[in-house]
């Protein structure tokens, strides 16, 4: 019984809502990797896609379109979006990205928008980075430690 609760002790379980979308993320702190992407998305095409959308939306001032948004989704979707990637096999080299639309949105955008790392105003019809992941993080970690003086823990 006690290996289990040291087991449970090194991860740690962040759930984050957003509307009604349900987004947990597993790590061990022990090994957190450079990359926060790395925690965030599974595979390594889906940080390659991640980081695009990221430094697209960096280049157009931190703020695109619903269009502009379709647009990137499109290109991606055709193969025909052109990149200098960063990660290790394929560093420096330019290359055309190809990524499945509707999964770019079930898998990239929505999990971005839940956690707070992209905001999407519906007045004005556009996306825009976002540090509500961040202050999440901080509270979710407030929280944590309300949560041990309220089981009377002392720290």
């Amino acid at each position: 019984m006690q290996c289990e609760f040291a087991k449970f002790l090194r991860y740690i379980f962040i759930y984050c809502y957003r509307e009604y979308y349900k987004m947990v993320i597993l790590f061990d702190r022990f090994n957190l990797p450079k990359d926060s992407f790395e925690i965030i998305f599974a595979t390594m095409q889906q940080r390659i896609v991640a980081k695009e959308l990221i430094k697209y939306m960096i280049s157009n001032k931190s703020e695109i379109s619903k269009t502009a948004m379709s647009i990137f989704a499109t290109k991606l979707h055709d193969g025909q979006y052109e990149c200098v990637l960063d990660e290790p096999p394929y560093k420096g080299k330019t290359v055309k990205l190809s990524y499945n639309k509707r999964q770019f949105y079930d898998r990239i955008l929505t999990p971005m928008k839940a956690m707070g790392l992209i905001d999407y105003d519906l007045y004005k019809k556009t996306y825009r980075l976002s540090v509500k992941f961040s202050n999440d993080l901080l509270e979710i970690g407030i929280m944590w430690k309300n949560e041990l003086k309220k089981m009377g823990a002392t720290m």
